[in-house]
């Protein structure tokens, strides 16, 4: 069984921000995979799909970014998961240019305070796929809530798709270092 999980904030007035790549991707994948069974549990919005004989679960937590990590914690002990190998986590990068993946198996929360909950909960040896949303000339808050401009709308609407493919790549155990080659392109 894998968790896929898209960081975000809910409500409306967080959508299609820059912040909420990750809710953009899972709503993708649940669209593209025909997913309709979303839920509320685990203080998120949860939904799954069996791809290639393995269970798939996809959350959006709903406690805000900072606090991620709460919802995340009940996925992974109800499930007993092990998030090294069965977490995979989609989210927002300032330091990356808009439209870049990066994938990395662990590390430091980069101060992206979803990850920074995670990381405190569970460690940082887990999957993640960073969307890259380019760097703020101004206000880094007023940034990462505010929207993509139509200039980068084309850029992020590939990210998004290759993100997705991204993950299935990773659900049908394409090997880390193979996905790595194809999506952590320049």
């Amino acid at each position: 069984m894998k968790l896929v999980v898209g960081l975000g904030n809910p409500g409306s007035k967080y959508e299609k921000t820059r912040h909420n790549v990750g809710f953009e991707v899972i709503n993708y994948l649940q669209k593209e995979l025909g997913i309709t069974n979303e839920k509320e549990k685990f203080q998120g919005l949860i939904s799954e799909k069996s791809i290639g004989g393995e269970k798939v679960l996809f959350l959006k937590p709903q406690t805000f970014m900072n606090l991620s990590g709460n919802s995340i914690i009940e996925v992974i002990n109800f499930y007993k998961l092990n998030p090294k190998t069965d977490l995979v986590v989609i989210y927002d990068d300032m330091d990356l240019p808009v439209g870049r993946l990066r994938v990395k198996e662990k590390g430091s929360s980069g101060g992206h305070n979803g990850i920074k909950s995670i990381i405190s909960h569970l460690g940082d040896e887990f999957l993640r796929i960073k969307c890259g949303i380019g760097k703020p000339k101004d206000n880094t808050i007023d940034f990462v809530l505010g929207q993509f401009s139509k200039s980068e709308q084309e850029e992020v609407t590939i990210m998004i798709e290759n993100a997705s493919k991204c993950v299935v790549d990773i659900i049908q155990d394409v090997e880390i270092g193979k996905i790595m080659q194809k999506y952590n392109k320049k």
